[in-house]
């Protein structure tokens, strides 16, 4: 398949690269060329302009910043109106889903059909093809978008537009609080006198475990906050899951408890670039135990 994908990025790259060994032809752009150009040993073509990285393109893949940069490259770069009618646009970057549902529309006056398709599985599911895919949009745009996700990961349909954003939130809202909760849970022991690493090697296995104790759990025993997932990504996530939910009236005081830790943790006391298991430094500072 012709494929283009907008958007290098520690993330976009990978992604791009599995496209390639997969037999596609893929057309890339970004906005810091350095970054796209490596795509060119692969069998990836590099192009200037997003327009012409689309042009011809069958399906679209986006792994662009945010809401804000893509409306930029799509409408007023020229992106949209150079994709033929016909094409399919896969946003998988995370954005709000209104954003994604306001793309959608836009696109479809085009002829341009739309997915929200956000993943999750980090830096380490791009490079293995494992990322789990959150998908917003219509079946027969999910049918079509096969080969691309069978490259990428396991790709699960969760209903119309903006649905795919609205699971990546969920995602995101159940990560962002998992780790506050290992993370004063471990507290709790070290600050009573247990040893924070054998509890968590206790309690795994029990009802209490999950990834988010095995993997950062580790990293919050070892205080290794070397940034995988950065704290200001999992504050903006956080805002982003409030601002959904008040746009559809609905009260999430759990989300907003954690959007203040970690808003403390990244705009008043310099965590903003460790990874989002320092939340542990914010509550381990809270106790005296920094």
């Amino acid at each position: 398949m012709q494929i283009a994908v907008l958007g290098t990025g520690a993330m976009g790259f990978p992604m791009a690269r599995r496209l390639c060994e997969a037999g596609h032809a893929v057309h890339a752009w970004n906005r810091s060329r350095p970054k796209a150009d490596p795509l060119a040993a692969f069998g990836a073509t590099v192009h200037a302009h997003a327009a012409d990285a689309v042009r011809g393109a069958e399906i679209v893949v986006c792994m662009l910043e945010n809401g804000p940069v893509i409306d930029d490259v799509l409408f007023r770069r020229g992106a949209a109106d150079a994709m033929q009618p016909g094409t399919l646009f896969i946003d998988m970057a995370s954005i709000q889903p209104r954003e994604a549902r306001d793309h959608a529309s836009r696109l479809a006056e085009r002829g341009v059909s739309q997915l929200d398709a956000p993943v999750s599985g980090g830096t380490v599911g791009a490079e293995n093809g494992t990322l789990a895919i959150m998908v917003g949009g219509k079946p027969a745009d999910f049918a079509r978008a096969a080969p691309v996700f069978q490259a990428l990961g396991r790709a699960t349909h969760v209903g119309p537009s903006g649905a795919g954003e609205l699971a990546k939130l969920a995602n995101q809202m159940i990560v962002g609080i998992t780790i506050g909760a290992v993370a004063e849970a471990l507290l709790l022991c070290a600050k009573g006198g247990a040893d924070m690493a054998k509890v968590r090697t206790a309690i795994a296995g029990g009802f209490a475990d999950s990834r988010i104790l095995q993997l950062h759990g580790q990293r919050m025993v070892e205080r290794d906050f070397t940034p995988r997932a950065r704290i200001s990504v999992q504050l903006k996530d956080m805002r982003n899951a409030l601002s959904t939910a008040e746009e559809i009236g609905f009260d999430a005081p759990i989300t907003a408890l954690f959007e203040r830790l970690y808003a403390e943790a990244s705009e008043q006391h310099g965590l903003a670039d460790l990874d989002h298991s320092a939340l542990f430094v914010e509550l381990a500072s809270r106790n005296g135990l920094g």
